[in-house]
């Protein structure tokens, strides 16, 4: 079964045109006009709005204690904003058509549709961890676990760009951020923060890393930011609902909501950085992506630490240095040293083959 290429997408819609079948036996690992230094920018931007989401949904999740609502609330708010834009734009309806052909020929596999539950996870354990171990070493745990995870994700190939090798600077860079994480780690970690709790995040951080990837994926596959979007949010929301009644069933409803406004941002904000996320992939790739938002993140968390802290523990200097060896890190992995050799091709756009579908070893 086969259906017509998508055409190419138009500016409102926020895609890129579909390669033909006749594209070169080689392809360069990007190939956007955006610059990259704009891109790792816009990525590290993007890796404070994942700490400023932490912070919101952790102190949700405290001022009712309950973390299963906390994350509805978020994700569910997420998606219902989506959706008033998607019915608002055209271009947002298109994506979703075009995601809705891809996914029906088996162009999109059911199992690339399952960033949102990476996401619900990630949503969760911000409602779970973040009031224990402050957004500092919540976001160290989950950099962690989003450096290891673009490392692998990026050799295998399994995000829109293709394989990616693996450099000398990124491998330097992707250790020094490691390096970085454990230093301020070293500072934070005593005996009343247990260190199981510290295997969330980093978990988390790993399903992260394979949420950008799926969702650009997803993204590529219905030439549209939005559609993607809809689509990761839609998913954690079902997941997160079914987490929420099966808690309520068992600890009850919390007795009464905050009024404070901002409590509530968390899906606003959602909705920003994983649609930034999943059209930086492409161009930066699942590594740099994840080290960007690493030093996004790890800036933002220790200024929200050091001007509005929510625990009790004072930010050492271990966790100062680590965040600035994480910014050279991202700054080493990003630079260009020798001009860019040819990688593997990226697999066919989905909606240009649809009739043949993508492996997860793709």
């Amino acid at each position: 079964m086969s259906i017509t290429p998508a055409p190419a997408s138009r500016p409102d819609e926020g895609g890129s045109a579909a390669p033909s079948h006749h594209s070169p036996p080689h392809a360069h690992a990007v190939d956007s006009r955006v610059p990259m230094w704009v891109a790792i920018a816009l990525t590290i931007v993007s890796g404070s709005l994942v700490a400023l989401q932490s912070r919101v949904n952790g102190q949700l999740a405290r001022a009712i204690d309950d973390y299963s609502v906390a994350a509805v609330i978020s994700f569910g708010s997420g998606l219902v904003l989506l959706l008033a834009v998607v019915v608002a734009w055209p271009g947002g309806r298109r994506g979703l058509r075009r995601l809705g052909v891809a996914f029906r020929a088996g162009a999109v596999p059911w199992w690339m549709l399952l960033g949102g539950v990476a996401g619900a996870w990630f949503v969760a354990t911000q409602g779970i961890a973040v009031g224990v171990l402050g957004v500092a070493l919540f976001t160290i745990g989950v950099v962690a676990g989003q450096t290891l995870g673009g490392v692998v994700f990026d050799l295998i190939g399994i995000g829109p760009g293709g394989r990616r090798p693996l450099t000398v600077a990124r491998v330097v860079g992707a250790a020094l951020a490691l390096a970085a994480v454990a230093w301020a780690v070293s500072a934070q970690v005593s005996a009343s923060v247990p260190l199981w709790l510290m295997l969330l995040p980093f978990a988390a951080g790993i399903g992260a890393s394979w949420q950008q990837a799926m969702n650009g994926r997803v993204r590529t596959a219905a030439a549209s930011a939005l559609a993607a979007t809809v689509a990761n949010f839609a998913v954690g929301t079902t997941v997160l609902l079914g987490v929420m009644l099966v808690h309520a069933a068992s600890s009850g409803w919390p007795a009464a909501m905050p009024t404070e406004w901002w409590l509530y941002s968390g899906g606003a904000i959602g909705c920003v950085f994983i649609a930034a996320q999943a059209v930086l992939v492409r161009r930066v790739g699942v590594l740099l992506l994840a080290l960007g938002l690493v030093a996004g993140q790890l800036s933002a968390a220790l200024a929200l630490d050091l001007l509005i802290p929510a625990t009790g523990r004072p930010v050492g200097i271990a966790t100062i240095g680590g965040t600035v060896l994480a910014l050279v890190a991202v700054a080493l992995a990003g630079v260009r040293w020798a001009r860019p050799k040819h990688v593997a091709a990226p697999e066919a756009e989905p909606v240009a083959e649809a009739a043949r579908p993508i492996s997860p070893a793709s």
